[in-house]
């Protein structure tokens, strides 16, 4: 017992380490120091992270198991280990179902847009209080991945690959303070700067002081030379609150992302870029507006008048 708990405990004193070397590694850029040490540290840790990510559902039910195992003489706890195992059979089947629509919205948004891209699972999630907003997803350079690539859902822009290793890379979230994509409005082409918040919304300057902007609009991904960090054309967020203009050169607006970047679980990599711009065509479509009430009166037919307006 001993050695079984003195293990574990080393197993997540490695683990917080590597997490603490990806966080600096990527503060510091392409240039940072430990960009060798934090590719090692994803290589090494990568697949522990996969692997127990992978068995968190046959350990929760061996916990289950050795619980009632004292008590496999008694009807009432037999009964309510069956209706526990019950639940949660339908509740795996409604977490099946839930992934299944998403990876279907996912294949959608890749297809209008053209994106060759590589699917990937959420696995783990690096600190999101004082340090970085990021994530680690079960694909990495095994699978084509590579430092700079886009990262979507079926909803939208979800960050950019910053670390990888053979079988995992990290993930820079977009809502991070250190995150910046080019921005263009839906229609008008206005550009801009968003940049994470946290949990709050992202903050987008627009290089127009005197841009034509309003809650509701739109914005989509501008993209990079060649295509690296970003692909163009991915939904970004809408519109939430328009700063007042105050004749500087740019103008601040707040976005709401169409991404819950604390409910991400199936991702995409775009590791082949479109070969045009989709411009506005990956933006969900809006929805329709509600046709207004009429109002029609008709006369009753079974009321008739006599001559000299006596009614029959």
């Amino acid at each position: 017992m001993r050695d079984t708990r003195e293990s574990r405990l080393l197993l997540v004193l490695l683990v917080a380490i590597a997490f603490a070397l990806i966080t600096v590694d990527i503060r510091g850029g392409e240039d940072s120091p430990l960009d060798k040490p934090r590719t090692a540290a994803q290589t090494v840790f990568g697949p522990v992270e996969d692997t127990v990510a992978t068995a968190v559902d046959p350990v929760g039910n061996a916990i289950a198991a050795v619980r009632d195992s004292d008590e496999r003489h008694d009807r009432i706890s037999t009964l309510e280990r069956e209706n526990a195992e019950l639940k949660h059979k339908l509740g795996s089947d409604d977490r099946n179902r839930a992934r299944v629509a998403e990876l279907d919205k996912l294949l959608k948004t890749a297809g209008r847009g053209q994106y060759g891209i590589k699917g990937a699972e959420v696995i783990a999630i690096g600190a999101a209080q004082g340090f970085s907003w990021t994530v680690t997803i079960d694909a990495g350079s095994n699978d084509g991945l590579a430092r700079d690539m886009t990262v979507i859902n079926g909803d939208g822009l979800v960050g950019r690959v910053t670390t990888v290793g053979p079988s995992t890379s990290t993930v820079l979230l977009a809502n991070d303070p250190d995150f910046t994509v080019g921005t263009r409005l839906e229609k008008t082409g206005e550009l801009g700067f968003a940049t994470g918040q946290g949990d709050r919304s992202l903050r987008v300057q627009l290089l127009n002081g005197k841009a034509k902007v309003k809650k509701g609009d739109r914005m989509v991904t501008f993209g990079s030379r060649a295509d690296r960090p970003f692909v163009p054309g991915v939904p970004v967020g809408e519109v939430v609150r328009v700063d007042p203009a105050r004749g500087d050169l740019t103008r601040s607006v707040q976005v709401r992302p169409y991404v819950g970047f604390s409910k991400l679980d199936i991702v995409g990599v775009v590791v082949k870029p479109p070969r045009t711009n989709p411009r506005d065509e990956v933006l969900p479509p809006k929805p329709a507006k509600k046709p207004n009430p009429t109002v029609t009166v008709t006369v009753n037919p079974s009321a008739t008048t006599k001559p000299g307006g006596a009614a029959q």
